[in-house]
């Protein structure tokens, strides 16, 4: 039975989901009826080598990266968004614990030494599961927690000591921006509490191995927007006022207009130099000093397609 890989606590918590700060209180065991439409099984859309992740994300040979399917943001422009949407049982691959098992181990055997959670605010029991799964086998990859931001505060709480490397956005730090794009007025303050649970528990130095993988600590990924650099520019205001300007910042370039927004005023276009300049410029202002900044033609490889068995390659 699936209630067998959970511990008590997991099962309760997916009897009555209040997972995310959705709160829907959905049974899971029934089946996807929730915001994220997902269920109590793995639901992930694929498993697979990604080397496109920030330099000590996917160090030399790349990261397991485990894809689910579901997330609990409508992101109007998401790139992900064959798979961010509900995903049939026929569009999800590993379908039980043994099997996603087997798939990480034959990849983690191959010499990957990383395993990166994408998109995991609502399946943070499945995230347990796979590693304590993993851990039974005596593997003990370093752990990359690959997450929009909109956690509640105290599942990043228990995440400590299982999850090394925190990968989370902070997308937006004005509620009415964040309800048009993402459907949650509340995700500028919900993130922010969750990124202060990540910091207290990895401070601001990301650490690396001896190859240049980041091993421990937090990595804050902000997408700039077109036509919205004075959200970007409070986004690292918020950031340095309320965490530390030493913390490492992914500021990224890579926005490509999907079909879902063609018909936006800002959204159906790619980001101009002028903007992501002026966004990097305040950012130097600000006094940050760790992170990593994009070419202006990122957006052209960062286009994935989820029915191909490797989706960026």
């Amino acid at each position: 039975m699936i209630q067998d890989i959970y511990n008590k606590d997991e099962i309760l918590l997916l009897s009555e989901c209040t997972l995310c700060p959705r709160e829907c209180r959905v049974n899971r065991f029934e089946e996807g009826t929730g915001y994220c439409g997902s269920d109590a099984g793995m639901n992930i859309a694929s498993i697979c080598i990604h080397r496109g992740e920030e330099p000590p994300i996917s160090g030399p040979d790349g990261i397991c990266n485990i894809f689910f399917s579901g997330c609990n943001l409508k992101c109007i422009y998401c790139q992900n968004h064959e798979i961010s949407r509900k995903c049939s049982q026929e569009d999800r691959v590993s379908p039980d614990l043994n099997e996603t098992l087997d798939t990480i181990t034959g990849i983690l055997n191959r010499g990957i030494k990383a395993v990166g959670f994408v998109s995991p605010s609502h399946v943070v029991p499945q995230v347990k599961a796979i590693i304590r799964g993993l851990n039974s086998r005596g593997m003990k990859p370093i752990t990359v927690y690959n997450t929009n931001g909109y956690d509640k505060p105290e599942v990043i709480d228990s995440l400590d000591g299982l999850i090394d490397v925190y990968l989370p956005d902070y997308k937006y730090a004005t509620p009415v921006i964040s309800a048009e794009f993402s459907d949650a007025s509340d995700y500028p303050m919900v993130a922010l509490n969750s990124l202060k649970r990540m910091y207290y528990q990895k401070g601001s130095t990301l650490h690396f191995d001896e190859e240049g993988r980041a091993e421990n600590g937090i990595l804050i990924r902000h997408l700039v927007l077109p036509g919205h650099v004075e959200e970007s520019k409070n986004v690292l205001g918020t950031l340095a006022d309320e965490l530390s300007t030493g913390i490492n910042i992914s500021l990224m370039s890579q926005y490509h207009p999907t079909p879902f927004v063609k018909y936006h005023t800002d959204l159906k276009r790619i980001l101009y130099r002028s903007e992501y300049e002026s966004v990097v410029s305040v950012m130097e202002n600000l006094g940050f000093r760790n992170g990593w900044l994009q070419d202006m033609d990122s957006y052209q490889n960062y286009r994935p397609d989820f029915r191909k068995e490797h989706p960026f390659e």
